[in-house]
């Protein structure tokens, strides 16, 4: 064995990674010619750190594999012994590649891919501060954006025209507080100053939208990788257009902005375009970014997006970023002081999470122990966070499950063993989770919600979510949303009491888009918790009543405001409120007075206002007016009209068929009738007519003389006939 393989295999066998270095340094080595141990010993930031690097990150040592010149790049001193802004980067960008715009931006991808071994060596190195990397990772994205950017730009105009406006790119997120880890997704927002047209082909709305696609497309696919863009933080979502003006961001923050969207302004920033347009963007929602009176409500509301949050991680997970006490939730305790104090202290509107701890410990609002706490974990899991990454430049937080890669993971961040690390993790959480609690959960955590009650506890979740923030189409304004906090414990309790709660809860959500006034709603039921009991009694108890007020919601308000909701109302007065129906000749207007009356009457019944025998007659009475309004419309009133079975003893049910028996010469006028009163219609049916107890049953005439009826009971007539 040569020299310069022992050496392969001693550093292999001395790293935390024995297969990938040996494999690394023996393709290496191939390019060396022998030298490769030379080389390495008096690599600037020393053997091990090299060696390190290959051991912990296999992307890294894939490309150090593909092309042996980047170890020699990497070996300069201006590279790894300092950190670089934007001019250096676009300087070394430039030098690198005659044309970075070409086809699929190729050289502007292997540049990057260049890059991030850089920044990862000298983190692994210890060589740069947690600062340091953030920055440059940051610095890197605000690079390729600007390169894509201008080039998409400079394409479009040259075929669609030349706006004239401004347009302007900000970061939020990690790119906003220039945070970004080794696989963060970039948090963009776009905008433009505000509506034209360009060169009278396109509005300016359609050329920033579509410079916005190329970019988007621009960025997705191709290999190496560029950054992963994530546009869901920008007004609407998904659902929303990609860029907006200034005048349609401004409606919609002032409308319909939520509270996580305030946080999500906190770390915006210019990243590229117009600089102007975006210090202008930031200077008109800084009333709403930071409020100059935040209430309770607002604070109650970054307590429950921690916990939606909080929902999503699997709980045998260590999730050092959604996890409790972990990244996020620093954040949020931070977030949360910039919101409650940013309006009176400007410089506490600091995207950055370090910087703005730091204006947090300069005005004292925090005890020091604690800040040190939070500046302690939140490096100590940028760290962890990093390691992680490092490795594939894949998007992960989670501390592996497999023994062998935990170990590892501890190993490279200085611990003796996994134990210890986990326990620094768990010591870590702790403290901040303390924190959490003390400043923002402590009052203002929302009482535990059973959802065992439903059968799909998680559906059910998402849709009371819904109902109070509204979905990727649909905004509920920031009033409604406080008014159903208020009304969603009281709709929980109801449902609890359900024999169905899922479907109720479905029939709930239906009536409520049909309502359409949400805050009219939610306050109504919200101020009369005896409406919301009845309305969700009547979703359980009756498919029937349900459809009629999800049709018809108006009548929710009109059939609780009547005095007549605790009477029952007689034959005589449904005759005379069916009067002027008679008058006009108007059967769909007695299908839709059938269906309200008999919604009242399922409410009295709801309610225990009535007991059964008089449920029945009240059934009954509203049948008997409708079935004589309907045959005084159609001409049947010179039929005499015979009822049976439980009409006839008024004894009706919801679901009964009117059984019927027609004594009269008008055989067209009953079948008229018939034809009238069983009709469907978006409104339903008056009534379903059973004439088969009539004599002969169905092989008889429908309308019989009263002769005849007397023939026929005296001589032919069966038993239960008479009966």
């Amino acid at each position: 064995m040569s020299s310069q393989a022992q050496w392969i295999k001693t550093k292999a066998e001395g790293s935390l990674n024995p297969a990938q270095v040996e494999t690394t340094l023996t393709e290496l080595a191939a390019a060396w010619d022998g030298s490769l141990p030379d080389f390495l010993r008096d690599f600037p930031l020393g053997e091990n750190a090299m060696i390190h690097l290959m051991a912990v990150s296999q992307i890294c040592a894939e490309r150090l594999q593909r092309d042996p010149a980047l170890l020699r790049w990497l070996a300069r001193t201006d590279i790894s012994m300092s950190d670089r802004g934007p001019r250096r980067m676009l300087a070394e960008l430039h030098s690198s590649s005659e044309a970075v715009p070409a086809e699929n931006f190729r050289a502007l991808r292997l540049w990057k891919a260049r890059e991030m071994t850089r920044i990862a060596l000298r983190e692994v190195a210890e060589a740069a501060s947690l600062e340091d990397t953030t920055a440059e990772l940051s610095c890197l994205a605000g690079v390729c954006l600007g390169v894509v950017y201008q080039e998409c730009a400079q394409r479009l105009r040259a075929r669609a025209g030349v706006p004239n406006t401004e347009f302007t790119i900000l970061g939020l997120g990690k790119l906003g507080g220039r945070e970004l880890n080794h696989s963060s997704d970039i948090d963009l927002m776009f905008l433009y100053e505000e509506e034209g047209q360009v060169s009278g082909r396109l509005t300016n709305h359609e050329w920033h939208n579509r410079l916005a696609e190329q970019m988007v497309k621009s960025f997705s696919g191709g290999e190496p990788s560029l950054f992963r863009l994530d546009l869901r933080l920008r007004p609407e979502g998904s659902a929303g257009p990609l860029a907006r003006s200034l005048e349609s961001m401004e409606n919609y923050y002032a409308g319909f902005g939520e509270t996580w969207e305030r946080l999500a302004l906190i770390k915006a920033r210019y990243v590229c375009g117009s600089n102007e347009l975006a210090y202008e963007f930031l200077r008109q929602h800084q009333p709403f970014i930071f409020p100059k009176n935040p209430t309770p409500e607002l604070l109650d509301e970054i307590a429950a997006i921690k916990r939606r949050i909080e929902r999503e991680v699997p709980p045998e997970e260590l999730d050092v970023k959604l996890g409790a006490g972990g990244i996020r939730e620093i954040e949020f305790v931070i977030q949360t002081l910039q919101f409650i104090h940013g309006a009176r202290y400007a410089f506490l509107q600091e995207p950055g999470t370090l910087k703005a701890l730091h204006a947090i410990a300069q005005l004292e609002l925090l005890p020091p122990s604690q800040l040190r706490a939070l500046d302690e974990s939140y490096r100590f899991l940028r760290r962890i966070e990093h390691r992680l990454q490092i490795e594939a430049e894949r998007q992960t937080h989670s501390i592996p499950d497999d023994p062998e890669k935990r170990e590892r993971l501890a190993r490279s961040l200085g611990f003796d063993s996994a134990a210890a690390l986990l326990a620094e993790l768990q010591a870590s959480n702790g403290r901040v989770r303390e924190i959490f609690d003390h400043l923002i959960a402590s009052g203002t955590a929302a009482p535990a919600v059973n959802f065992e009650i439903f059968a799909d506890p998680a559906r059910a979740s998402r849709t009371l979510n819904e109902l109070a923030q509204g979905s990727v189409s649909f905004h509920v304004a920031p009033r409604t949303r406080q008014i159903f906090r208020k009304l969603r414990p009281l709709l929980l309790e109801e449902l609890a009491r359900c024999a169905d709660p899922d479907a109720t809860l479905v029939a709930v959500v239906r009536f409520v888009e049909a309502f359409g006034l949400r805050s009219l709603l939610f306050e109504l039921l919200a101020t009369n918790p005896k409406l919301l009991e009845l309305l969700v009694r009547t979703f359980d108890a009756s498919f029937f009543a349900t459809n009629v007020l999800i049709r018809h919601p108006h009548l929710l308000e009109e059939i609780t405001r009547s005095a007549n909701l605790n009477d029952a109302l007689s034959l005589s007065q449904h005759t005379a409120s069916l009067r002027p129906t008679i008058e006009r000749g108007q059967l769909d207007a007695i299908r839709t007075y059938r269906q309200t009356q008999l919604l009242r009457i399922i409410m009295r019944d709801v309610l225990g206002l009535c007991r059964l025998a008089n449920l029945w007659e009240e059934i009954t009475d509203l049948a008997e007016a409708c079935l004589l309004a309907a045959a005084a419309i159609v001409g049947a009133n010179n039929l005499t009209i015979i009822a049976m079975g439980k009409f006839g003893g008024r004894e009706l049910t919801y679901a009964s068929d009117l059984d019927l028996m027609f004594v009269g010469d008008d055989f067209r006028a009953a079948q008229n009738l018939i034809i009238a009163l069983s009709l469907p219609s978006p409104e339903g049916a008056i009534a379903s007519v059973d004439a088969r107890l009539r004599p002969e049953g169905e092989k008889g005439p429908l309308v019989g003389s009263l002769a005849t009826f007397e023939a026929y009971y005296r001589d032919r007539a069966q038993f239960w006939e008479i009966q």
